[in-house]
């Protein structure tokens, strides 16, 4: 079964924000990385693509067994997308958070 995956509005905010902090993070440290902001955005995509496949074999979100976290590691720490399973076809990325962020449900 294939899934086809879809990221809200909010969901493509948060990963063009998460872009956005990482390299003016890397600017701003001297010999910084600033490769880096697009090697964790290609780790998210290809995370979020993971989806297609094999979203129930993410963690639970909620009581719902439709709302669901997905774990995408990156460097020391990573990124957790929260999706919801709409029905057997499709999959909706809500929002995209780095994991040492504030709780988003």
């Amino acid at each position: 079964m294939t899934f086809k995956v879809r990221l809200t509005r909010a969901a493509e905010r948060d990963l063009e924000e998460l872009f956005d902090f990482v390299l003016e993070r890397e600017l701003a440290r001297d010999g910084g990385n600033l490769e880096l902001a697009g090697e964790a955005l290609d780790a998210l995509r290809a995370g979020i693509a993971t989806l297609k496949t094999s979203p129930f074999t993410c963690r639970k979100a909620a009581q719902s067994p439709f709302l669901r976290e997905l774990v995408v590691p990156f460097g020391r720490s990573g990124y957790v997308a929260l999706f919801e399973i709409e029905d057997a076809s499709m999959v909706t990325v809500l929002t995209v958070r780095h994991q040492l962020e504030d709780d988003y449900h």
